[in-house]
């Protein structure tokens, strides 16, 4: 096959920024041959609004401009002398590796409660007042089984509950082994499921009794046959 004047894509240059196309990039390159620097800058900014057309999306961040400038500036390699209205990045800043910004070590030992409920758990642990602390403790253990139920998708027995609030507080927060514990998932599901028995009865339809009605006097269908026949 004779490829004379022929060249595939994957010959050519990579391309820096896919966003805006070959046709830009090799805009871009030809720029430093122009010799005049005013021209050179006057068709940089043509090139610009090109990109934004390439690219609108661009212009859903505050800074875009800036943004165009930068990029013109990377895919000519950082070997571009215009008059920009920003400063010209530098090949150091862009492959500069962003800072990590590191993991949680906070240790949760029941991930389905969550951390701030264990917050609010040595919070309501330190309450002096016997009366207010155990009024928390029935009110997080309450919302403990929502989150169990929420995680777990299954019935859990309050004991269990109760046995965690316990451990997670150190002992302070006590509830009564005979105490039931609340839970809107529950309530939810048992009305959901009473909905459902009542809309699975099917309501039995009234059948009126046609003999009876044709057979009282006071029934204007009674008094029309009563006339027919009386014509008769």
């Amino acid at each position: 096959m004779d490829r004379t004047g022929l060249t595939y894509n994957t010959e050519k240059e990579q391309i820096v920024i896919s966003e805006y196309g070959r046709c830009i990039q090799e805009m871009i390159k030809k720029l430093p041959e122009i010799e005049d620097r005013e021209q050179r800058t006057e068709a940089a900014k043509y090139i610009i609004s090109v990109m934004v057309q390439m690219n609108p999306s661009i212009k859903q961040s505050s800074d875009y401009e800036h943004k165009l400038w930068d990029h013109l500036y990377m895919i000519s390699g950082y070997n571009l002398d215009v008059d920009s209205p920003y400063a010209p990045p530098t090949i150091e800043s862009q492959q500069k590796k962003p800072q990590h910004i590191g993991y949680q070590n906070n240790d949760i030992k029941y991930g389905h409660y969550g951390q701030y409920l264990i917050k609010m758990i040595e919070a309501a642990s330190k309450e002096e007042n016997d009366d207010i602390r155990e009024a928390l403790a029935y009110s997080l253990a309450s919302q403990m089984k929502r989150d169990y139920l929420e995680w777990n998708k299954s019935v859990v027995n309050d004991q269990v509950i109760i046995d965690d609030l316990k451990r997670l507080s150190d002992g302070r927060l006590v509830i009564s082994d005979e105490s039931k514990l609340n839970s809107a998932g529950e309530a939810n599901g048992k009305g959901q499921q009473q909905a459902k028995q009542q809309q699975g009865k099917k309501k039995k339809k009234k059948v009126p009794n046609l003999k009876a009605n044709m057979n009282n006097p006071n029934n204007p269908a009674y008094k029309k046959r009563m006339e027919q026949m009386g014509k008769q």
